[in-house]
C-alpha cells in the first residue's frame, strides 16, 4: 500500500488528479451498485397484498437484438398478473418514443397486453423519454382517471432511484404509492450484471448531479 502512494505522488499533478478521479468514481461506482442491488433483492421479497387502483408500468425499449425485449414484457407481465390477481384494476403504460427504433414504449406495451388478453382499462402516457418524465407526465393522466392509489411497477434493480424520485416530489402530490418489482428474464438471467442494471448507478449519478432527489 505504501508503494502504492510513493508511486502516485511521483505522478505529475495533473495524473494524480486524473487517477484520484478514477479512484472516486470508482468508488462511488461500487458503493452505488451495492446500494441498488440490496434495494433490488429486498424487493422481491415484499410481494403486493393490498388492493391498488392502478399499476404504472415503466417503459424499456420495446426490441432487443430484433424480438421483444424481455426487461419490458417482463414488466407488463407482472402488471397483467397483479390485474389477474385482483390486486389492480387499471394498467398505466408510461414510455415515449423509442430511440433505437421509433416505436412508442406504452402503445407497445399496451398492445402486449391486449395480445395476452388483457381487457381491463388502461391508460396510455407516450411521451417520457426518462423515468423522471416516467413519473412527471404520468401524474396528470393518473389524476384525471381519479387513480388515488398506484404501486408503481418496473425491474428491481429500477426501483430504488424511483422511490427517491417519488420522495423527491416527481409524481407529485396526492397518491399513495408502493413500488412491484418485475422479475423478468433479463433479471432471472442476469441479475445486476444486465446492460441496465450495470448502467443504474451512473444513472443515479446523473440524476443526483441534475438535482432530481431534491425535494420539489
Amino acid at each position: 500500500m505504501k508503494t502504492l502512494l510513493n508511486q502516485l505522488f511521483n505522478f505529475k499533478p495533473l495524473h494524480r488528479l486524473f487517477i484520484c478521479l478514477i479512484i472516486a468514481f470508482t468508488t462511488a461506482y461500487l458503493i452505488l451498485f451495492t446500494i441498488i442491488s440490496l434495494h433490488a433483492r429486498q424487493s422481491l421479497t415484499s410481494p403486493l397484498i393490498a388492493k391498488y387502483d392502478a399499476a404504472l408500468i415503466l417503459g424499456n425499449r420495446t426490441k432487443l437484438h430484433g424480438a421483444p425485449n424481455p426487461c419490458l414484457t417482463g414488466r407488463v407481465d407482472k402488471g397483467l398478473l397483479l390485474a389477474k390477481q385482483g390486486l389492480v384494476s387499471t394498467l398505466a403504460m408510461s414510455g415515449g418514443r423509442d430511440g433505437e427504433n421509433s416505436r412508442i414504449e406504452a402503445e407497445y406495451m399496451a398492445a402486449y397486453a391486449k395480445d395476452k388478453g388483457y381487457r381491463g382499462k388502461i391508460l396510455i402516457e407516450a411521451q417520457s423519454r426518462s423515468t423522471q418524465e416516467n413519473l412527471e407526465f404520468s401524474a396528470p393522466i393518473l389524476k384525471t382517471a381519479n387513480i388515488r392509489t398506484v404501486t408503481i411497477v418496473s425491474e428491481p434493480y429500477h426501483l430504488w432511484r424511483i422511490e427517491k424520485l417519488v420522495n423527491a416530489g416527481h409524481l407529485g402530490a396526492g397518491f399513495d404509492v408502493t413500488y412491484t418489482a418485475a422479475p423478468s428474464t433479463c433479471w432471472t438471467t442476469w441479475g445486476m450484471l444486465s446492460r441496465d442494471a450495470l448502467r443504474e448507478p451512473l444513472a443515479v449519478m446523473h440524476n443526483s448531479a441534475k438535482g432530481y432527489f431534491r425535494k420539489n
